[in-house]
């Protein structure tokens, strides 16, 4: 556990390094008259690009590296399924390579917790089906990741607004690394290799954000009690700063089914949708989401296998802060 907790150590020194080393650089909250001036010029002007993104659930830095003598095309506030279409027939030769290292906080919180406040975990129990401190932190395998990202990349500019970090779309192939799986909040030593291919969008502009993906791919892991999966999963989410009422525009869903490679059973479902509140004047927004998670019997073996009498149903509920 002690050599789990050096490696998290290390990957959120390193990625929080990066991020204080980029908030240095780029302030997160200039004035509106030093906005344009003090923003990052946007990655269509230059080739090598390092970019972060700070959530609750997934926090990352990335390294864009451009494989020819391009920068990453800006195509500003085109459709997102005309994007793709582009994307899509020139995906047939990579353009782009992105490494990323990636922590999960509040998955990794849900581990701390159970192993080192097992009172503060236990009186979060309230059914065979619903525990408040797995209920925020469910639905995620890895504490931590290492990725590599191969194929093409668009950023979403508009005209008279400054760059914000993350504005991309992507379609490509992804290959992800991890040594620890998550289980009931507890760490399992487990050497994983993830494999996807994937569509990505964050569009984030002055009137909203917009976020989506698909993404279909395949995980395989080193410890024989844990099934190798295939699966498939979407989702979509948006925040509008003006129409805050409005529910539809002020929603997101996100599905994922993953199947045994072997049978192709269904081993876990997982759905969850979200409400969303935008705050105008910080230019943020609040998001409570609420799902589930359903798992087979099956999708554990050995000492890991589920016992008879557990409920294979996991509510989910995810509070988080959109910046």
């Amino acid at each position: 556990m002690s050599s789990f907790f050096s490696r998290l150590i290390i990957i959120l020194s390193t990625t929080f390094f990066a991020f204080s080393t980029v908030a240095r650089a780029d302030p997160g909250h200039p004035s509106a008259e030093k906005a344009e001036e003090a923003a990052p010029p946007p990655p269509s002007k230059r080739t090598v690009s390092f970019e972060h993104e700070v959530d609750a659930y997934y926090t990352n830095v990335g390294l864009y590296l451009s494989l020819t003598d391009e920068p990453i095309p800006d195509v500003g506030e085109r459709d997102e399924l005309l994007v793709y279409k582009d994307l899509l027939f020139s995906s047939y030769i990579p353009r782009f390579l992105v490494l990323e290292a990636a922590v999960f906080p509040m998955p990794d919180l849900g581990a701390f917790i159970n192993s080192n406040a097992e009172d503060i975990y236990k009186s979060g129990e309230i059914s065979d089906s619903l525990n408040l401190v797995k209920a925020v932190t469910a639905g995620f395998e890895e504490p931590y990741a290492v990725s590599l990202f191969l194929g093409n990349v668009v950023s979403f500019t508009r005209q008279n607004e400054p760059w914000r970090s993350g504005n991309f779309g992507y379609m490509g192939y992804l290959v992800s690394y991890g040594d620890y799986h998550i289980k009931d909040n507890r760490l399992i030593e487990d050497d994983w290799l993830e494999f996807e291919w994937k569509i990505k969008g964050d569009r984030k502009f002055s009137t909203h954000d917009l976020h989506w993906s698909f993404r279909v791919g395949g995980k395989v892991h080193s410890n024989p009690d844990i099934k190798d999966v295939v699966y498939v999963s979407v989702r979509r989410g948006r925040l509008d700063f003006k129409e805050s009422g409005s529910i539809l525009k002020n929603s997101g869903f996100e599905y994922t089914f993953d199947m045994d490679s072997e049978t192709l059973k269904p081993v876990r479902h997982i759905l969850t949708v979200d409400r969303r509140w935008a705050l105008k004047d910080r230019h943020v927004g609040f998001t409570l989401a609420a799902g589930f998670i359903w798992e087979s019997e099956e999708r554990y073996t050995g000492e890991l296998r589920y016992p008879p009498e557990r409920d294979n149903f996991q509510f989910i509920i995810r509070p988080n802060i959109i910046f």
